[in-house]
């Protein structure tokens, strides 16, 4: 028999939905951890750090990668609340999953390390949840700290959110204090869900996740009405009718409930196995005597970020196309469709929020699904018109257009840096170095300053930001949002060998970068690409114009050991009959690039884990 979780529906006016926005590694995950023992839902031997991240990657980078929700019960002056608390990610690159659960929230604690300051990407997340109207309380972690400094800090948040300093609430997530004085905070300050229990029923799809045994478990936020189980409900964008077979909570693990009221966080299964059914974003209503206006949804996460995934054995390719569709179920972000190389074989084009989006994907691929791949370098999108009126949308270098070009134009973004005052030089030559400009600075301390730049996204996507760390030592801070496209010089540079172009390692480069490119590319294979029978030119091309070359030496055979003394003639003629032989080879001979090399001169510098 089911056991319900509860078997009324809590008034909206007792329920108080919130979520933690921080940067990477300020303590949201042990946070979260403290208000899981503080109210009890998890067992103190239950109990393990970073509760909430459930994947091997996120507890072994100490980074959260999927947003989750939990339901907390909370006393305050005698009443019993229902807290709904969503744990966010905090990279640059999961900014989606954290404005879907602002969506779901009235309110955002601002978490802030004591020891370090704000930090890019909590502003970005600051100005995400005030674009949605949500009650920030500003909190303070790490005070237990012996480098915290949380007088300086404190005003320095003041100054940003518009409050006063002793307004900033200092916990330490580790030790626990402060804790209780927060979730007290949170009842006091967030605002109560609003909304109509009598109307017809209207809950936002906030995130989907795909069970292997269970189908699509899709997590919602109950705007008006109620969802019940055994009711048909509608998804307004798709039309599409299912019966609900479980409505639940989570608190932490899914405990099914009699439905979920105005204002309630939770979960549904209809035994869907399709997760493009769940729309994040859709609205649900009844079937029958259903809304007729939809809530308000996101906008499509638009991958910003290109690359190749082929299987290192080309009969993988069914297995990884199984593996791509199973983990796009999990992650709405990712993007894919089938394409070939001479070089590769068959493999996928595949979509990202940006590198490490791109280096957690192959990561899960390859240890969940047990696969050996080559990711190819990580390119933009670019749009190219030509002299015709002709467009062209590239996403792979082999898809440049031959002719002539009238413009190119390629993806730009804002970039919010933060660092030491000190740094402001090293940081303004890295940026002008990669075509960045300067669109604003702001000192926010005396020592802290907050500088605003317009850059390409493709100089941003290699090594920018190891770049930024090494030339700060490893205090500035980076966020940034696309902003429209831009013309460019752009050109495709070829890498031949022997004359002939190999696609995989094709770059689309600004014309100042494409010597530098060819170069180092040429130098890369030259050490990499085994010693033939014959001399083996690597040429960089940009269309017929070659701009660099480097040679591999061929493996000489010493024909002239037997011939010792004698006429110079004898030697002269042996090397004449091996150097037609040569020549001979070098026409029907055919370059043989090992994996090894692709892998290698393919692969980028890792992107860190933490920004």
């Amino acid at each position: 028999m089911t056991t319900f979780a509860d078997t009324t529906f809590t008034p909206p006016e007792l329920i108080r939905n919130f979520c933690i926005i921080a940067h990477i590694d300020h303590g949201k995950s042990t946070l979260a951890d403290r208000m899981l023992q503080l109210t009890g839902v998890v067992e103190a031997r239950a109990m393990r750090a970073q509760y909430l991240d459930r994947m091997d990657i996120e507890r072994e980078r100490g980074i959260t990668i999927k947003a989750q929700n939990v339901r907390l019960p909370w006393q305050l002056d005698g009443q019993d609340h229902v807290l709904h608390m969503i744990d966010t990610p905090g990279h640059v690159d999961f900014t989606y999953e954290v404005s879907r659960a602002l969506e779901a929230c009235e309110g955002a604690i601002l978490l802030v390390d004591a020891a370090q300051g704000i930090e890019a990407q909590t502003l970005a997340n600051l100005y995400l949840a005030m674009e949605n109207d949500l009650t920030i309380i500003p909190v303070l972690n790490k005070i237990d700290l012996p480098a915290a400094d949380p007088d300086k800090y404190a005003k320095e948040i003041a100054h940003i959110v518009g409050c006063e300093p002793d307004d900033v609430l200092r916990v330490s997530a580790k030790t626990g204090v402060g804790v209780e004085a927060l979730l007290d905070e949170v009842v006091k300050q967030v605002p109560a869900p609003v909304g109509e229990a009598d109307s017809p029923a209207r809950a936002m799809i906030f995130d989907s996740v795909y069970d292997t045994y269970r189908g699509v478990v899709t997590y919602i936020r109950v705007v008006d009405g109620k969802i019940t189980p055994r009711e048909r409900i509608k998804m307004m964008s798709t039309g599409a009718t299912h019966e609900i077979l479980e409505v639940g909570i989570v608190s932490p693990e899914p405990k099914p409930s009699q439905g979920l009221g105005v204002g309630e966080v939770g979960y549904l299964i209809t035994g869907v196995k399709d997760v493009r059914q769940s729309k994040v974003g859709d609205t649900v209503t009844s079937e029958r005597k259903g809304a007729t206006e939809p809530l308000a949804g996101y906008r499509e996460p638009r991958p910003m970020v290109y690359s190749g995934l082929y299987p290192v054995d080309g009969s993988d390719y069914p297995e990884l196309r199984e593996a791509l569709e199973k983990l796009q179920l999990n992650d709405a972000a990712l993007t894919f469709e089938p394409e070939t190389s001479a070089a590769l074989g068959f493999g996928f084009r595949c979509g990202f929020l940006g590198l490490l989006h791109l280096e957690i994907t192959r990561d899960r691929l390859e240890r969940e699904y047990g696969l050996d791949l080559i990711s190819t370098a990580p390119n933009v999108v670019y749009r190219v018109i030509m002299e015709d009126g002709t467009e062209h949308v590239v996403t792979n270098p082999s898809d440049w257009p031959e002719g002539k070009r009238a413009e190119v134009y390629e993806p730009v973004t804002k970039c919010t840096i933060i660092a030491p005052s000190d740094y402001i030089g090293a940081i303004m030559e890295l940026c002008q170095a990669k075509r960045g400009q300067l669109g604003g600075m702001d000192y926010l301390s005396e020592d802290r300053v907050e500088l605003r730049y317009t850059m390409p996204l493709g100089e941003i996507i290699f090594d920018f930001f190891d770049s930024l760390k090494s030339r700060t030592r490893g205090y500035a801070s980076l966020d940034y949002e696309e902003s429209g496209e831009a013309e460019s010089e752009l050109v495709k540079v070829d890498i031949l060998l022997q004359g002939e172009p190999v696609d995989a390692f094709s770059a689309i480069v600004h014309k100042d970068h494409a010597y530098g490119y060819g170069t180092r590319m040429a130098t890369k294979l030259r050490e990499l690409i085994p010693r033939q029978q014959f001399e083996v030119p690597i040429q960089a091309a940009i269309g017929s114009r070659v701009i660099a070359r480097e040679t591999i030496r061929a493996i000489r055979k010493d024909v002239l050991a037997k011939c010792y003394g004698g006429d110079i003639t004898r030697k002269r003629k042996l090397l004449e009959k091996q150097k037609e032989g040569k020549k001979r080879m070098k026409m029907v001979g055919r370059v043989e690039v090992p994996q090894e090399a692709f892998v290698a001169a393919l692969s980028t510098e890792e992107p860190k884990g933490k920004k």
